[in-house]
C-alpha cells in the first residue's frame, strides 16, 4: 500500500487519506499545488460545500481569498467512504462551473441554519 502522507476527517466522519504517490501526481499534473496541501486537507475537513461526482465521488469547495496565485476556489475530488481517499485536487476561478456538475451534497449554509 502507498504510503500515507497526510489525512483528514471528512463531513461525514471518514478518514481521507493523502497518499505520497497521489500527492507526487496532483503536484505533477497542477504545479501550483506545491506546498498547497494544507489547503487541501482543510478543504476536506472544512469545506463549505460537497457536491456528488459522476462516478459518485465527493467534491469538497472552499473559497480562499489568496492562494499563491490569487483568490481561488479550491476543489479536492476524493471518495467518501471508510479508508477513503483523495483522487485529485486543483484551485479554480470558476467554482459555479464544477457546482453545475453534479447534485449538492452538503453546504456550510444548510449546517448554520
Amino acid at each position: 500500500m502507498d504510503e500515507v502522507l497526510q489525512t483528514a476527517v471528512s463531513k461525514h466522519g471518514h478518514t481521507i487519506r493523502v497518499t505520497v504517490k497521489q500527492w507526487a501526481h496532483i503536484s505533477a499534473a497542477h504545479d501550483y499545488m506545491s506546498g498547497n496541501l494544507d489547503k487541501v486537507l482543510e478543504t476536506i475537513a472544512e469545506p463549505t460545500r460537497i457536491i456528488e461526482g459522476e462516478q459518485g465521488e465527493s467534491l469538497a469547495l472552499r473559497d480562499y481569498e489568496s492562494t499563491n496565485i490569487t483568490r481561488k476556489t479550491s476543489v479536492v475530488v476524493y471518495r467518501d467512504e471508510p479508508d477513503g481517499f483523495v483522487i485529485t485536487a486543483f484551485f479554480t476561478s470558476k467554482p459555479q462551473k464544477i457546482e453545475r456538475k453534479g447534485k449538492k451534497l452538503w453546504s456550510q449554509s444548510q449546517e448554520n441554519s
